[in-house]
């Protein structure tokens, strides 16, 4: 098959639009949103007002927005949805992230489709299949190896796409249904509770404990920093960083930290581009350990490794910086430490108490001893602190506050061209991809008193493009003598030109195509589909017997699965962490396990011939009592609503 992945997209994240318009100004190629419902994050909603704004920043530069449609819905909820999708389209979304095969269904307007991350795409079959039924974009499961990438990227030519930065769902994506089991909260309708960050307890079929109270299910945040060239070689052209509940620094932090690497593999790598123009200036200096993290994993690309959990606590621990010293034993306002880094007031320092658990506290002032330093606290000392504890820094004051402010600039490189025309100049500005726009100005030619002065004023004068999203990389002055032109003449020419070259980009970017379905239907890999494949609307039961499947259980989320069943899939496996592989440790049977978190007992079962671990459990009585409730949302045009190019 012929591939032609050679462009790079790095892929942000954003909650809302104010941090997507910030996340393209660090650098970022596309961003990813969620729109006013069926996104799978329900409360990183936004307005359809918002995604145009959002939309109209991003184009400035060649970048696109993908919004999130990836929730699984309700038979009541699909014309919602397909109301909403049209006014999304109308809104200048470049692209739909689905995992709902319905949507496919729908008539829908001619908007690229990406196949969401809960589309669990893990074999080469799966992923030629969603090509073939019009995925421009499909996003591999975390937990694959470079090896099994290469497999998919052999058997597909749309792109390739792959979490690089973030948090980790413990389970395969769309086959965790713990949370609606014991909640009702489905993940797959953007409402986890997160189960998989309590503690619990470990127990052998015996009934021994094998750990206790431990975050058994907590991953450490996914970091492929190491490995980004690796992926591009084996096929992966865009680069997600998790995150649509993180905040404005986090997304700025991070974004700017990957531009700088894949930049970086751009330069050594000359047969690799990226999808969108300009460049970013950072003020700042990305430093990806600053903002939340559970420490740190390449997680299964590289091969399975032992190190992959977040036991001991799903926070955000920080950066080691030292021990305490010396505790103020009287009113415990203060105390002594050692530390590796500059301490400064409002830091957060966290240590972990007796118990193992994480505790917090704010420097109110950081006061240098030497090469010490005292830490004065507003509140009372926490009683577990004392001398030889261990201090890390979470929150790093005079990072946040960098970051609080302008911290990036974006701009495009523009030759620019000044010129005479019979009744006066014109000047021409032609950008980086090669779009040229020219704005001409009435004016007599009347020599300047100083040549060299008013040649160095026109090139510098041409050349202030400081307001706009324009910087000059080549000024040519092409005219036949050092003629005299008022600033204001040529600001006013320069604004001009600007203002026609950024119309002139919006009218030459095109929208992204629809991947047209391959006909006749090309079959599902599998005749049959269990609740797993999260099939939960007519719509979507429908697309599944178009494609040759004759036997289709409905969605977990449809509460018809009574009896024990497997809540969580997932390649983390906790015989292998506490040593007790049957691959690794000669006489080890693969037994059953018990998870223990107060009342509630959830069994283990092991797949050693795929290597995955099955958390089981059943439905419980006061889910099934509670009534579906549909999510509505009603297609009205927003005040002031203007669709973009």
């Amino acid at each position: 098959m012929i591939h032609t992945r050679k462009q790079l997209e790095l892929l942000a994240p954003a909650k809302n639009a104010d941090i997507g318009i910030e996340a393209i100004n660090h650098g970022a190629d596309a961003i990813y949103i969620g729109g006013p419902a069926f996104g799978a994050r329900a409360n990183a909603e936004n307005t359809v007002a918002d995604i145009e704004r959002l939309t109209r920043h991003a184009h400035r530069f060649g970048a696109r927005v993908f919004v999130t449609c990836n929730t699984i819905l309700h038979d009541a909820e699909v014309d919602s949805a397909s109301a909403l999708i049209h006014q999304l389209h109308e809104a200048g979304a470049d692209a739909l992230i689905v995992q709902d095969m319905g949507i496919l269904e729908l008539d829908l307007p001619p908007i690229q489709l990406h196949a969401s991350t809960q589309t669990d795409i893990r074999h080469p079959e799966k992923a030629r299949f969603l090509q073939d039924v019009g995925f421009s974009q499909i996003v591999l499961a975390r937990e694959m190896t470079l090896t099994e990438i290469r497999k998919v990227a052999a058997a597909t030519d749309c792109a390739l796409e792959f979490f690089v930065h973030g948090a980790l769902c413990v389970a395969f994506s769309g086959q965790c249904y713990i949370s609606h089991a014991h909640t009702g909260r489905s993940a797959n309708r953007g409402e986890c509770s997160q189960a998989c960050r309590l503690p619990y307890d470990l127990a052998d079929k015996d009934g021994n404990l094998v750990a206790s109270n431990q975050h058994l299910l907590s991953m450490k945040d996914n970091n492929q920093s190491a490995n980004l060239r690796a992926l591009a070689d084996a096929g992966i052209s865009s680069f997600k960083i998790e995150g649509r509940y993180k905040d404005m620094a986090y997304v700025k932090n991070i974004t700017a930290h990957y531009r700088q690497l894949l930049d970086g593999i751009m330069e050594d790598a000359p047969e690799y581009s990226r999808t969108s123009a300009g460049r970013s200036t950072f003020l700042f200096n990305p430093v990806a350990e600053k903002t939340f993290n559970r420490g740190a994993t390449d997680y299964f690309v590289n091969g399975r490794t032992a190190d992959i959990g977040a036991f001991d606590s799903p926070k955000f621990v920080g950066e080691p910086v030292g021990s305490v010293i010396r505790v103020d034993g009287k009113q415990r306002r203060f105390f002594d430490t050692t530390s590796a880094v500059e301490l400064h007031n409002g830091d957060g320092l966290t240590f972990y108490d007796r118990k193992g658990e994480l505790v917090g506290l704010r420097v109110n002032r950081a006061e240098k001893i030497g090469e010490d330093f005292r830490i004065h606290t507003a509140e009372t000392l926490p009683a577990d602190l004392f001398p030889g504890s261990g201090l890390f820094r979470n929150r790093d004051q005079e990072f946040e506050r960098i970051l609080e402010k302008k911290s990036a600039e974006r701009r495009i490189a523009v030759d620019i061209s000044l010129t005479e025309t019979p009744a006066g100049f014109a000047l021409t500005l032609t950008d980086e991809t090669g779009v040229a726009a020219t704005a001409e100005l009435p004016h007599a030619k009347e020599p300047a008193k100083d040549s060299e002065r008013a040649l160095a004023g026109l090139k510098e004068g041409v050349a202030k493009l400081g307001t706009t999203i324009f910087s000059a990389r080549k000024v040519d002055l092409d005219i036949s003598a050092a003629w005299f032109l008022p600033a204001s003449s040529l600001n006013a020419l320069r604004r001009d030109a600007a203002e026609k070259l950024e119309a002139a980009r919006l009218a030459t970017l095109p929208r992204l195509p629809r991947r047209a379905a391959v006909e006749p239907p090309v079959p599902y890999p599998e005749t049959e589909l269990s609740y797993l494949a999260n099939v939960l609307n007519d719509r979507a039961r429908a697309f599944y017997q178009r494609h040759g499947v004759q036997l289709i259980e409905a969605a977990y989320e449809a509460n018809e699965m009574l009896d024990d069943a497997s809540l969580m899939i997932t390649k983390h496996c906790l015989r292998y962490s506490f040593n007790l592989c049957p691959k690794e440790v000669k006489g080890i049977k693969p037994d059953p396990m018990t998870l223990i978190n107060g009342k509630e007992k959830l069994t283990l079962r092991f797949d050693c011939k795929r290597c995955e671990m099955h958390v089981v459990g059943r439905i419980r009585n006061s889910v099934l009592a509670m009534p579906a409730v549909p999510i509505q949302f009603h297609a009205k045009v927003p005040d002031g609503f203007h669709p973009p190019h």
